[in-house]
């Protein structure tokens, strides 16, 4: 969501309070200083590399045995405010420890977040900046219309383009997916 669109959203909401977000957190909202922003733009395209994605995570975690769970817009908590990937993954061990919340108190430690048409550059590579500092190991933001992925960790920034192999850098080891298969 672009800044201006973010701040509009905000004025017309009422002020939420985290503890109430994360006890029962509404659908398709975002919580950001302290109000409810609803999760908008999303396309065709988005809805169908989100799918993708998920699909593809889901079943390389289970055929490589590294195991764990993947959701798409999950809530989580990061150190700001409680937000909604529209693909994560979390760790057998994160699954064990909190698998049964209804919001996940930490960011989950790999992220995808896909671009959608009103999204802003700066607040969307903000948003990854946000998870990587509340402790998410590796981000992947997508953008479906240029056929472009940066997958980012605590160290490096790659990007993929068309016609080139993704892949994890730091979470979910192995992993590889082909641009064109993930938006085809």
């Amino acid at each position: 969501m672009g800044t201006a669109n973010a701040e509009k959203a905000i004025a017309e909401k009422q002020f939420f309070s985290l503890e109430d977000y994360v006890q029962n957190p509404p659908d398709g909202m975002e919580w950001v200083e302290g109000y409810l922003v609803e999760k908008n733009g999303m396309t065709l395209t988005h809805g169908e590399v989100q799918l993708n994605l998920g699909s593809l995570w889901k079943i390389y975690a289970t055929t490589s045995g590294q195991g764990g769970k993947v959701y798409t817009e999950a809530p989580c908590r990061t150190n700001k405010q409680g937000r909604r990937p529209d693909v994560a993954y979390l760790t057998p061990e994160l699954v064990a420890k909190y698998g049964k919340e209804a919001v996940l108190p930490v960011s989950f430690p790999l992220v995808a977040e896909i671009a959608s048409p009103n999204d802003l550059a700066e607040d969307f590579f903000a948003k990854a900046k946000e998870y990587l500092e509340s402790g998410s190991q590796e981000v992947w933001l997508i953008l479906p219309e240029n056929k472009w992925i940066f997958v980012i960790t605590q160290t490096q920034k790659v990007w993929f383009g068309a016609g080139e192999v993704a892949k994890t850098q730091a979470v979910l080891q192995g992993f590889t997916v082909t641009i064109d298969e993930l938006m085809a």
